[in-house]
């Protein structure tokens, strides 16, 4: 099978378990130090979207024009501007992506870890490239930049392996709406829950949270979500109550994400996509739920 040979290598570093003594530093030393709040921005809850992938054109698109004004005459000043700009907004690029990278399996991380680690050398090598122009030499600042293009594009395609080959960032919910038929469904008597425990319910092939309320909800008595966290797939309904921002709350056991149980909407990260509400109803003691739009 025809194949690029960074295909071969990311595929690799997926069982390359002598990455994650560093990878597990870098995880929890973002873990400890940034506070609930700055990393849910860098996460992206507060758009309802990762952030990290909306920043990655900055510097890359910086870079790719410096590229193409450095094969151009009489265009150095523009493209000095140009790789600086590209240098600057890598620092909160970076910064949201090892926020991201902070929450994600093994497997990830060590890919994770190289990827971050080619985005620093094309960092290293634009910034030099930005100090040689500023001396007056253009040529080594092109071959520089040129180095640091070539770099960033391998940190990329390591990304793009991320997303697409491991899942990383992706709503494990996407397909729920084409899993669960229109109408009302019965999951068993209402009695068969405990009040107040989480417990899983299942529907056809889809996991389901529910939880028969003791707290004197005004959505009813039974609050159903989808249990399967739309993070990275953790079992919600072995996740912890918790009372946050004024409601009840759900939170992974996995990587944390709180989820409102009233809604199904991102409390805290590092999860972007909500939870799948389900409404409910009691008929003649039998609870039903159907899935909101």
């Amino acid at each position: 099978m025809n194949r690029l040979p960074l295909v071969t290598v990311a595929d690799k570093l997926e069982n390359a378990s002598w990455l994650d003594a560093a990878a597990t530093w870098v995880a929890r030393t973002v873990r400890t130090l940034l506070p609930t709040k700055a990393k849910d921005i860098l996460h992206g809850v507060p758009l309802g979207h990762p952030l990290h992938p909306l920043l990655i054109v900055v510097p890359l698109g910086s870079w790719v024009s410096a590229a193409a004004l450095d094969l151009l005459p009489g265009t150095e000043p523009a493209a000095k501007t140009l790789v600086g700009l590209g240098v600057l907004s890598a620092v909160p690029t970076a910064l949201t992506g090892v926020t991201d990278f902070s929450e994600l399996d093994t497997e990830q991380q060590r890919v994770g870890i190289v990827h971050q680690g080619a985005n620093a050398a094309a960092v290293v090598l634009y910034a030099a490239s930005w100090l040689a122009r500023a001396r007056g030499d253009h040529g080594l600042g092109k071959g520089l930049a040129f180095a640091g293009l070539a770099t960033a594009g391998a940190g990329g395609f390591l990304g793009g392996h991320l997303s697409y080959r491991q899942g990383a960032g992706v709503n494990r919910n996407e397909d729920l709406p084409e899993q669960v038929p229109a109408g009302w469904h019965a999951l068993g008597p209402v009695d068969s829950f405990a009040s107040g425990t989480p417990q899983r319910a299942s529907l056809g092939e889809v996991d389901l949270l529910v939880l028969r309320r003791t707290d004197g909800s005004a959505d009813g008595t039974v609050s159903v979500l989808a249990d399967t966290c739309s993070h990275l797939g953790g079992p919600l309904h072995e996740g912890e109550l918790r009372r946050d921002k004024g409601g009840l709350c759900i939170v992974c056991p996995w990587h944390a994400s709180t989820f409102s149980m009233d809604s199904g909407e991102v409390v805290h990260g590092p999860a972007t996509a909500p939870q799948p509400r389900f409404a409910t109803r009691v008929r003649d003691g039998i609870l039903e739920v159907s899935l909101t739009a």
